[in-house]
């Protein structure tokens, strides 16, 4: 399956929950390209934006896993062109 390049926006509003997003995004430490984090500790809320290269499968695992814990919330969203190989070559 083609990896495509994308963004995870991650929100999250409970602080406790925090070490269990990072055991996630861990597990797929191999698919994130960057990641940033902002922690807006007078709104309580804590941001994480990462940009992936990922297949459709790969990213909805994550995702997944993600959107089920508790006060996180998460949106993804995938370039349309795809990508065979980790030399960036554009098949479309």
């Amino acid at each position: 399956m083609e990896k495509r390049i994308g963004t995870v926006s991650v929100l999250i509003s409970n602080r406790e929950i925090v070490p269990k997003v990072n055991q996630i995004l861990s597990e797929f430490g191999n698919l994130i390209l960057a990641r940033q984090g902002l922690p807006l500790h007078e709104r309580g809320l804590h941001f994480i934006s990462l940009i992936m290269e990922a297949t459709t499968d790969e990213l909805s695992a994550m995702t997944g896993r993600l959107g089920r814990l508790p006060d996180v919330e998460v949106k993804s969203i995938l370039a349309k062109s795809k990508f065979s190989n980790h030399n960036n070559q554009n098949l479309e």
